[in-house]
């Protein structure tokens, strides 16, 4: 199996949460968000470059009958506009209650709103790529 790394993303109108696995495809770390705006798709850019990224995981919204909500067209949007720059292959998944899994995990671990701010996009991001690893993962296996 090749051994390299994914990029995870967690699109969002203030902040793209960001997580990598590690380089065996294992398991996804967070990684600082990276501010939404006219800067966020070079900065996404420069570290795929740096982290030698061979695939980006973008989080596409759903509705809780599986069907795509509006926010996705918008997400697709960006998720084009990522490709188009980075030239990377780019995947879609699921992100339905990731950062309300995330958000519960960090008040459980008694963090501050204000952290959790900071922290909940990247952590959610993680959340999402974790899944991909462990589908990815069984799919070799043949599981």
């Amino acid at each position: 199996m090749d051994h390299q790394r994914i990029l995870g993303l967690d699109f969002g109108e203030k902040r793209i949460g960001v997580a990598v696995s590690d380089p065996l495809g294992m398991m996804a770390h967070p990684v600082a968000y990276v501010p939404a705006g006219p800067d966020a798709i070079a900065t996404i850019k420069g570290l795929c470059d740096e982290l030698e990224i061979a695939e980006i995981m973008l989080g596409l919204p759903k509705k809780m009958d599986g069907t795509e909500s509006t926010k996705a067209a918008e997400v697709r949007v960006f998720g084009d506009a990522v490709i188009a720059f980075t030239g990377l292959p780019l995947v879609y998944r699921d992100e339905r209650f990731s950062t309300v899994a995330v958000t519960r995990t960090l008040i459980d671990a008694d963090m501050s709103r204000k952290k959790r701010k900071e922290v909940v996009d990247s952590q959610a991001a993680a959340f999402v790529l974790q899944g991909y690893l462990d589908y990815l993962k069984r799919n070799q296996d043949g599981l």
